[in-house]
């Protein structure tokens, strides 16, 4: 049986190969790549949030190659129904049975396009999703294909055809990031790696989706101090009781605070969570679960200003790493 850091070795030598994988397809958006590595490691949900054209839908499909996963693409638009979700039951008449035809949730990533766009019936049965990774048709409950996570896109506020998502919505997520535009260096490469217009996939599948599951088991027993248990919950108290904030993070925003912050510990090649790795993963984490004072300061609040301002003051616990470890 390998012992403890050979098994952390062989897992983080996996994790990079994904990482590499991606890159091949996706350019310069290096810190992007590991923050969703890190989501899908937590098992979590993924929101990407950004304007069309920037390699969302890319990104997606380069990892669930790598990832050997199977992957379904929705589009989101107002006349999506729930069972395109879901799936339904067609009557058929040469068995006099209903069979269940399949809806596009039944994979292992469901890649919502421009989730922003759909009706709240559709965010609803998406919602259920999410939450029981499971689908409900006729009363019938289907289990969904493990793993399964959700890597949505949406477009940002304000743009034709688009509507908040609400917030219990947004709290099902994980993470919220932005790939935001590429240097000129990078476009140039993107421009290099096209086929009729659209960028190709040139990743290679390095893991199985059984290793994948080992992988998030592992990464699920990283070593959390008792002292960080406490941080992360004074940053919730903290984030409850600001003026400058609204609503706060909720118990399950802490809990995807500390189940990422135990990927991104994974990938710095720790056994360990320390509070660092709660500070860097703390705005992607948690800044679309708060919301602000817009009243405040002329309304130039935002839900990062607000995160910092929180971590400035919540005293950061000291540990000695050699008795942690």
């Amino acid at each position: 049986m390998p012992n403890e850091m050979e098994e952390l070795e062989f897992y983080l030598k996996k994790a990079k190969q994904v990482v590499y994988e991606v890159k091949k397809t996706v350019v310069g958006k290096d810190e992007a790549i590991c923050k969703l590595l890190m989501a899908i490691l937590a098992k979590g949900h993924i929101l990407i949030e950004d304007i069309p054209g920037v390699g969302k839908t890319t990104m997606a499909l380069a990892f669930s190659k790598a990832l050997g996963l199977e992957c379904n693409r929705l589009q989101f638009t107002p006349d999506i129904m729930p069972s395109d979700l879901t799936g339904f039951n067609l009557y058929n008449r040469q068995t006099g049975q209903f069979e269940y035809k399949p809806g596009a949730v039944l994979c292992n990533i469901l890649l919502a396009d421009e989730i922003n766009r759909t009706s709240p019936k559709t965010q609803s049965a998406l919602l259920e999703v999410m939450e029981e990774r499971r689908v409900t048709v006729d009363s019938q409950s289907i289990e969904l294909p493990k793993p399964f996570m959700v890597m949505a896109t949406q477009n940002p506020f304000g743009s034709i055809g688009t509507q908040k998502l609400p917030e219990s919505q947004l709290d099902r997520f994980m993470i919220q990031i932005s790939l935001g535009y590429p240097t000129v260096e990078d476009e140039i490469a993107i421009l290099k790696n096209k086929t009729n217009g659209s960028p190709k996939i040139i990743s290679e599948k390095v893991l199985t989706a059984e290793e994948l599951m080992a992988m998030q088991a592992y990464v699920e027993q990283i070593y959390v101090d008792d002292r960080v248990y406490d941080y992360v919950a004074r940053i919730a108290k903290a984030t409850r009781n600001s003026p400058e904030i609204l609503q706060g993070i909720s118990p399950r925003g802490s809990i995807a605070v500390l189940a990422i912050a135990k990927a991104e510990a994974f990938l710095r090649g720790h056994t360990y969570v320390l509070p660092s790795d709660i500070q860097y993963v703390l705005m992607d984490a948690a800044a679309h679960r708060i919301i602000v004072d817009n009243g405040l300061r002329n309304g130039n609040v935002t839900a990062e200003t607000a995160l910092k301002n929180v971590l400035e003051t919540v005293s950061v616990p000291k540990l000695d790493v050699k008795r942690v470890v």
